[in-house]
């Protein structure tokens, strides 16, 4: 499904990205671990088309689409979605507002007639339920007064109502405790499917407790040093980055 090749990214013409290559076969969970200034989140911005993460080098290829030429609405409108390490708050645009226009925006895309207010709502009912979110918080501005556990609840929301084909994301256990992230972990994987790939970015084992991924892999130095099973993750826990880091220098 994600194919990406040799892969270089600089940001503020400093190199982050240095040849990372990485495959994401449809229906699995791929997790990328490393320590900070790794590259991680420079890696997910790249591929969601964040301004300012220039790629002088390489290719991204999500089904034979070449991503790289797309700008960010258009990777949207191709299935990509991205779970923010921080999401942003916007005041004034009621969260429910704001997700029946990306969902219309992308069912536009795809020829699609938009989704009607009743239909629109039921589906947000349900899956706010089992979220375990009071519906009431989507009637307020996007985010705004927000705790971090019920931010990155949203995030899943809006993955679950978009249904993405590719998922990317970054550090959504930051901030969550272990009620909290039980739940979105829950919500995650009951987006798992045959014809969906979701890419989990990490410090830490807890998350992939709850995730089970397919395989992981070690981002050290602007590319990929190691990749293994699930083991692998358990392996970082007891070990740290160290000699990875060392490897990548």
């Amino acid at each position: 499904m994600l194919s990406i090749e040799n892969l270089h990214v600089t940001v503020a013409e400093k190199a982050i990205i240095r040849g990372l290559s990485l495959n994401l076969p449809a229906g699995e969970v791929h997790a990328i671990m490393g320590p900070n200034g790794a590259g991680k989140s420079t890696l997910s911005y790249t591929l969601a088309g964040r301004d300012g993460y220039e790629v002088t080098e390489g290719s991204a290829v999500l089904d034979g689409v070449d991503l790289l030429s797309l700008n960010a609405s258009e990777r949207a409108a191709e299935g990509i979605f991205l779970s923010f390490q921080y999401p942003l708050e916007i005041p004034g645009v009621p969260a429910l507002t704001f997700v029946r226009a990306a969902l219309n925006a992308q069912r536009k895309s795809k020829g699609e007639p938009e989704i009607s207010a009743p239909d629109f709502l039921k589906r947000a009912r349900e899956v706010a339920g089992s979220l375990k979110m009071d519906f009431e918080m989507l009637r307020r501005g996007l985010n705004v007064g927000f705790s971090g556990g019920e931010k990155k609840r949203m995030e899943i929301f809006q993955m679950a109502m978009l249904q993405p084909r590719l998922a990317i994301l970054d550090e959504t256990d930051s901030g969550l405790d272990i009620d909290a992230l039980r739940i979105v972990a829950e919500g995650v994987n009951a987006l798992r499917a045959a014809d969906r790939a979701m890419l989990v970015i990490t410090h830490y084992q807890r998350l992939l407790d709850y995730i089970r991924p397919d395989r992981v892999h070690v981002l050290a130095g602007g590319k990929i040093v190691a990749s293994g099973g699930p083991e692998l993750a358990l392996e970082l826990e007891r070990e740290g980055y160290d000699r990875y880091s060392k490897a990548a220098a």
